[in-house]
């Protein structure tokens, strides 16, 4: 395992729910963990529909940033919702994730994303920043997600002067800050 500079507790290593991977064990990777158990054993996802910590690498001004996607839930062939985690405010991460559900998907726009902090959770509309719910009960599970998904609407990818500034967006959001 490679060594790891934090700010965090680090209390040893852990095993990923989803993947079985190896993974610095913190407070807020112990929160992810119980985010992807959550999605299996409480909404009914199978381990193969998601997909843990995709990442978007962005570069702008000399700061290179890597983004990270904790979830990528996906029924069929379609990515339809990303879920990002983050201790503390939530509404302070919305704008960032649906950034991230914008840009991440190299066809379409995923159509909903999740802010989280393993507390409380927003559901979010990309396709207009709109809050859908809140709380953890939100999240649509599997079933629910089902009979969603022909109702989602499945953008096309942006042209590119709007990634771009979605991908500046993510970049700013996501730049690391804290222990310079």
């Amino acid at each position: 395992m490679p060594e790891h500079f934090s700010h965090h507790l680090i209390y040893g290593t852990l095993s990923d729910y989803l993947t079985g991977e190896e993974l610095t064990d913190t407070d807020d990777e112990r929160l992810r963990q119980g985010i992807y158990q959550m999605m299996v054993e409480e909404k009914g996802y199978q381990k193969e529909e998601l997909i843990a910590r995709a990442a978007i690498d962005t570069l702008f001004t000399r700061c290179f940033v890597r983004s990270t996607i904790d979830l990528t839930v996906r029924l069929g062939n379609l990515s339809f919702m990303i879920i990002r985690y983050g201790p503390g405010s939530l509404v302070s991460r919305e704008r960032a994730a649906v950034a991230a559900a914008r840009v991440l998907h190299p066809e379409y726009r995923i159509p909903l994303a999740v802010v989280t902090n393993g507390r409380e959770a927003e559901l979010l509309d990309t396709a207009t920043g709109k809050i859908l719910g809140n709380g953890l009960s939100s999240i649509p599970d599997r079933k629910a997600a089902a009979i969603l998904l022909p109702s989602l609407m499945f953008l096309p990818k942006q042209e590119a002067c709007k990634l771009e500034r979605e991908k500046r967006i993510l970049n700013a959001f996501d730049v690391e800050r804290c222990c310079l």
